[in-house]
């Protein structure tokens, strides 16, 4: 096969919750047990006081627990529905209750509160095992938890999965901040010897990945608050990133850290950014466009006559290319800190969603919504060198390969195909890359290693073989 899944870097798992096939309750406070096979009433509970947030039974069968928004857990019989107890007595969080897991073995429950904590609770003695602290901030509360083997996971309101550690309350073993919104776009660098991913997401949250072991994390301090719409890092090892909260945002990749930055405020809302040599950034607004120098506003073009949609600057600085909504590619002279449109227009087969330069400066490959990428040769006055056909929706990202033999794009039939720039009929095509959501994407970490990323909260690598 050409291609592999390398590695997923998956969304924050969800956590099952709700109420289970034979038990349910009511925002009254009652439980209702059923028959398994006609679904006839047996019992009403109606022991707590407010709305019935969780019903689990334990693995054996033999009890089930409720825990409700009012702090209570109560344990019934699994058969008879009698009251065992209420665990913790009268409350056994100072907050409501969002989810409860039994333990493998029965004996002991797991419960996660609004009270920012989870407790581990040993059922036979009605006794608090383990209360773990999760901290003191509003997204410390903990929404979902999940017992599963060896493994304890507590979710928080901000969404991060912690590992909990039964021998050490004070501190999780392990909290993975993935996303859990769409992701809207990444790139990829080189960090002390290593290769790390940067995906942004639909909330505004970025984070880094180490591409060997999947560890991750997000950056320290406050940052975007909308979506992250582009990104893509400069010659000063700085991660350049666009968002729909109106501004752009440099930040230091070995800092890794927000703080101390308010970020360039622009005054209509960015798509998309590209840099350049020398300090420069070209941002590509609402019928807007906007050169930086060293982090500043320096140049305006307003109200074009088309709507520019996406950019990328020549790897020498010397030319900006604009993808328009009108189905062309416009030109740009980068001038000192002026951008100057040059006559010259590219046409593309439809609406331009994407292009990219080659690493070596020798080509323009331009996708678009009718489908096609069409390759641009620069060196004969931007010429079209040759068109690739494949996908069967719109396309909608594209990425050189770091020899600039090879190409990938991907597109909303969750289609990812890698072309051989010589020959348009010699290609790898991934299907169902992203199996819920197109693809939205697309990075390279290597000649033959491709990342890409989607809707569905993932990151993947894979691997290419020509």
């Amino acid at each position: 096969m050409p291609y592999e899944i390398k590695k997923v870097f998956a969304s924050l798992p969800q956590v099952e919750r709700g109420v289970s096939k034979i038990l349910d309750g009511d925002p009254k406070g009652h439980n209702f047990l059923y028959t398994n096979r006609k679904c006839v009433m047996l019992r009403n509970i109606d022991d707590h006081g407010r709305f019935v947030s969780c019903v689990r039974f334990s693995p054996d069968g033999n009890r089930f627990a409720t825990a409700s928004a009012n702090g209570q857990i109560f344990i019934y019989d699994g058969k008879t529905g009698e009251k065992v107890c209420a665990l913790g007595g009268s409350k056994a969080h100072d907050g409501g209750f969002y989810a409860i897991s039994w333990s493998p073995d029965s004996s002991h429950l797991l419960s996660a509160s609004g009270d920012k904590t989870s407790k581990i609770w040993d059922v036979g003695a009605n006794s608090v095992v383990s209360t773990f602290n999760m901290g003191s901030n509003m997204l410390d509360q903990q929404l979902g938890c999940l017992w599963q083997k060896d493994h304890l996971i507590s979710i928080s309101l901000s969404e991060y999965n912690n590992y909990l550690d039964k021998n050490n309350p004070n501190k999780p073993l392990r909290v993975i901040k993935g996303h859990s919104k769409s992701i809207q776009c990444l790139t990829v660098h080189k960090n002390s010897g290593k290769s790390y991913i940067y995906s942004g997401s639909h909330d505004g949250h970025i984070n880094y990945w180490d591409s060997e072991t999947g560890e991750n994390d997000s950056f320290a301090g406050k940052g975007h608050t909308n979506q992250v719409s582009s990104m893509t890092v400069d010659e000063a090892d700085q991660l350049v990133s666009c968002s729909m909260d109106d501004t752009v945002h440099y930040t230091n990749l070995i800092q890794r850290d927000y703080s101390g930055q308010s970020g360039v405020k622009l005054d209509i809302q960015p798509k998309c950014v590209a840099i350049g040599p020398g300090g420069n950034a070209v941002v590509v607004c609402i019928g807007q466009m906007v050169l930086m120098k060293d982090q500043k506003k320096c140049f305006t073009i307003d109200d074009p006559s088309y709507e520019p949609e996406v950019v990328a600057v020549h790897p020498s600085g010397s030319t900006a290319a604009m993808g328009g909504a009108d189905g062309n590619v416009h030109l740009y002279s980068l001038q000192g800190t002026t951008l100057k449109h040059e006559d010259k227009l590219l046409r593309a087969k439809g609406r331009v969603t994407d292009l990219a330069y080659s690493y070596d400066g020798a080509f323009l490959a331009v996708c678009d919504a009718g489908k096609v990428v069409t390759v641009f040769s620069i060196a004969d006055s931007y010429s079209e060198n040759n068109v690739f056909c494949g996908h069967h929706a719109k396309i909608v990202c594209i990425a050189w390969s770091p020899h600039n033999e090879h190409f990938a794009s991907g597109g909303m039939d969750m289609i990812v195909y890698v072309w051989t720039l010589s020959d348009p009929e010699t290609r790898v095509k991934i299907q169902d890359t992203h199996r819920l959501h197109h693809v939205s994407s697309l990075a390279w970490l290597g000649e033959h290693i491709l990342v890409t990323s989607s809707h569905d909260s993932s990151v993947k690598e894979w691997t290419i073989s020509y």
